[in-house]
């Protein structure tokens, strides 16, 4: 007896869906009904309805048709492509007692196919006689979105089977015409039937190497060539995913401004902005929200505007070295120096600066720090990535969580932009923009030059490459 209660087949259009799904059918027991999900049609494109299913209430509640998939007899399933109906997507990756069968092809073959298909209109051949053939026009930017689809497709399959403790069954194009696999998918699926021979009534519609499908086949080649097939320019990422972290958000009780606070950023000049915008103390800003508390928040400012600052990523980690780790005051983490002096031997004072802490020795001191920092961002050691000091771009990505911000300003030009968002959410007196410089910020300008430029690089790549950062100075 199987362990699933229906099928999908996570396949695109020109992967051999259609092929993998006549052969299935002809395993006893086992029914795949079409494209059940298509938005323009019910399981296959002349039908008016599916195991008693109309187009119309599949629409209304998609569930219904999946439930009547699985209370029909035997082992029923459906071939499902990234543009059918997203609502059941999610239901299906999600539930153990779906059997998850991922069918690819080469990406290349499989747009060239469907550019054919477009251009004849003949999607299946059951007669070779019958072919229509025509040869494709490459076109590197339609390519590129097609492969980019497809990436998308599959990572969120890949993600989420590793994210709920799942397996499924992956399908090469080739493969389908092994019936040993065939039999092994059958198997998978728990049925007692096999096939003894493929159904040979589909027939491959354009056999021909790419060179003859493509009439500006050399384009072609060049414009692969310069498709980064193993990612080699990719900046590698090892950050930790974060949440939105929603307690830190600050907004004003009457303006409809929220701003969402990047740890060692300008918060405490920003807030006195915000205060003032509202005409009231500091301490009076809404803080130590919930999900429940914003959203309550949100409906009573319709009109309201969130954003981020974004700070250079030098002057970033100068905040966060000076405020966390070479200060002893009560936002330092005293425990991470001590570490930080011990096992990673940063030239680092016990306790508070003294009179022999020169600029000499901050320079050597920030200068590690930094060489720490592009360690632990790429999870290399064993001290906790705070946010104090974790990548803007991990941050923004752990609130774009719950809500991305409407604007990311940057600190150098919040003179401007400022005044142009209290005008958005409808305030009439703006105050001036904020002194936003860290208190220590003398004493990054006298020990700054290329050498803690490239240290800073290194460290935050992801933020240089994808905010556009250039030098501090």
């Amino acid at each position: 007896m199987s362990e699933f209660d229906y099928f999908v087949i996570l396949a695109d259009m020109r992967t051999g869906s259609n092929f993998l799904e006549a052969n299935l059918n002809k395993v006893a027991g086992i029914t795949c009904h079409g494209e059940a999900f298509n938005p323009a049609f019910i399981g296959y494109p002349k039908s008016d309805d599916l195991l008693g299913i109309s187009l119309e209430q599949r629409e209304r509640r998609p569930t219904v048709l999946l439930d009547a998939i699985k209370a029909a007899p035997g082992l029923g399933g459906f071939r499902f492509f990234n543009s059918h109906d997203p609502r059941i997507l999610h239901t299906c990756l999600n539930d153990p007692r779906c059997a998850k069968i991922v069918l690819t092809r080469n990406p290349i073959e499989s747009f060239v196919s469907l550019q054919i298909a477009r251009m004849t209109g003949q999607w299946k051949l059951t007669n070779a006689t019958r072919l229509k053939s025509q040869q494709a026009t490459f076109d590197s930017d339609a390519f590129s979105e097609h492969l980019q689809t497809l990436q998308t497709f599959q990572l969120l399959i890949l993600n989420t089977l590793q994210k709920t403790g799942q397996t499924a069954f992956y399908l090469a194009y080739e493969d389908l015409q092994d019936v040993e696999v065939i039999n092994g998918l059958a198997a998978y699926l728990g049925a007692s039937g096999r096939v003894e021979k493929l159904d040979k009534k589909l027939k491959k519609q354009n056999p021909q190497p790419l060179s003859y499908k493509v009439a500006n086949f050399h384009d072609m080649e060049t414009a692969l060539a310069r498709f980064d097939r193993f990612d080699l320019n990719r900046t590698p990422n090892f950050e930790p995913r974060r949440g939105a972290a929603i307690p830190t958000y600050i907004a004003t009780p009457k303006a409809g401004l929220l701003y969402v606070p990047l740890r060692s950023g300008p918060d405490a000049a920003i807030c006195d902005w915000l205060a003032r915008l509202d005409d009231i103390p500091p301490s009076a800003l809404l803080r130590k929200f919930s999900q429940k508390s914003l959203r309550d928040w949100m409906r009573e400012h319709p009109d309201f505007r969130s954003f981020a600052v974004l700070r250079h990523p030098v002057a970033r980690a100068h905040a966060a070295f000076c405020d966390r780790i070479l200060q002893d005051g009560p936002d330092s983490f005293p425990e991470i120096r001590a570490t930080l002096r011990k096992v990673y031997k940063l030239p680092l004072p016990a306790n508070a600066p003294d009179g022999n802490y020169d600029m000499a020795t901050h320079k050597t001191a920030f200068l590690a720090f930094l060489a720490f920092l592009r360690s632990n961002l790429s999870g290399q050691t064993n001290v906790r990535l705070d946010p104090s000091w974790a990548s803007q771009f991990a941050l923004l990505h752990g609130v774009a969580q719950f809500a991305s911000p409407d604007l990311i300003l940057r600190e150098d030009w919040l003179q401007r932009d400022l005044a142009m968002l209290a005008a958005q959410a409808g305030v009439d007196h703006i105050p001036d923009a904020p002194e936003t410089r860290h208190e220590k910020d003398d004493m990054l300008v006298a020990i700054y030059d290329t050498e803690i430029e490239a240290a800073a690089r290194n460290a935050y790549a992801r933020d240089y490459l994808f905010f556009g950062f250039g030098n501090w100075a």
